[in-house]
C-alpha cells in the first residue's frame, strides 16, 4: 500500500511559477507510471503529465508542452511537477497518482489533492 501526499500548490499570478511535490509512504522503485492529474470546477479530470519507472519516457498534456516539467525521484520516493508560465486556465486541483500493475494484477493510488489558482 502506498499513500501519496502532495504539496507546493497555491495561488499565483499569470506568467509565475510553481514546483508540486508528491511524497510517497513506500518505495515507488515498482510504480511502473507516476503521474500528475488535474481537474477544474465542473470538469472532467485529465492527465497533465506521467512518467515511466526509470524517468526514461514521459508524456504531457499538449496545452502543457514546454511549460510543465514532470520528473521523478526514487531515492526520495518523490514525484515533482515543475509548472512555469502559468496561466489561468491551469487553475485546478492537482493530484499525483502512482499506478503499479504485473502481469495479474495491478494498484492504483491517489493523493489527496493540492489546488493551485492562478489569477492576477
Amino acid at each position: 500500500q502506498v499513500q501519496l501526499v502532495e504539496s507546493g500548490g497555491g495561488l499565483v499570478q499569470p506568467g509565475g511559477s510553481l514546483r508540486l511535490s508528491c511524497a510517497a509512504s513506500g518505495s515507488i522503485v515498482s510504480i511502473n507510471l507516476m503521474g500528475w492529474y488535474r481537474q477544474a470546477p465542473g470538469k472532467q479530470r485529465e492527465l497533465v503529465a506521467s512518467i515511466t519507472r526509470g524517468g526514461s519516457s514521459t508524456y504531457s498534456l499538449d496545452s502543457v508542452k514546454g511549460r510543465f516539467t514532470i520528473s521523478r525521484d526514487n531515492a526520495r520516493n518523490t514525484v515533482y511537477l515543475q509548472m512555469n508560465r502559468l496561466e489561468p486556465e491551469d487553475t485546478a486541483l492537482y493530484y499525483c497518482n502512482a499506478d503499479e500493475y504485473r502481469r495479474d494484477w495491478r494498484n492504483v493510488y491517489w493523493g489527496q489533492g493540492t489546488q493551485v489558482t492562478v489569477s492576477s
